[in-house]
């Protein structure tokens, strides 16, 4: 008995039998279950790309600030050198110093807290 093409082909591919109401719910599960994964996973990527970029930025600002305290680091720098080499220069010639006995080690070095009463010295009245 020859075969209609068209009962033939729909009967020799599907073998199984019909999907259950079971199956299908299980696949509208599944196919729920992969967009909302897939959302889920574009969120994140997302989320992660954001944080790069802000840490990126973040990281531009502090290399820029670091950049700054370097410049005024070396400004500070030469303004010590400057008035360093001022005071070297000032000392020999100067009369207050010359004229006064130096202080003893403790005045010089004494630690100023509010308890203790103002050290005066002539060496630092100008």
């Amino acid at each position: 008995m020859p075969h209609s093409s068209d009962s033939s082909d729909s009967s020799s591919f599907s073998q199984s039998p019909p999907p259950s109401k079971q199956d299908s719910s299980d696949d509208v599960r599944k196919v729920q279950r992969r967009e909302k994964n897939r959302i889920a996973a574009q969120k994140s990527r997302l989320r992660q790309t954001q944080k790069a970029d802000t840490l990126h930025l973040e990281s531009e600002d502090l290399e820029r600030q670091n950049a700054a305290l370097r410049r005024e680091i070396k400004q500070l720098t030469e303004e010590m050198k400057h008035f360093t080499s001022m005071l070297s220069s000032h000392e020999p010639l100067c009369s207050i110093l010359s004229a006064a006995p130096p202080p003893p080690p403790e005045v010089l070095y004494a630690t100023h807290s509010f308890h203790q009463p103002h050290i005066s010295s002539p060496r630092f009245q100008h």
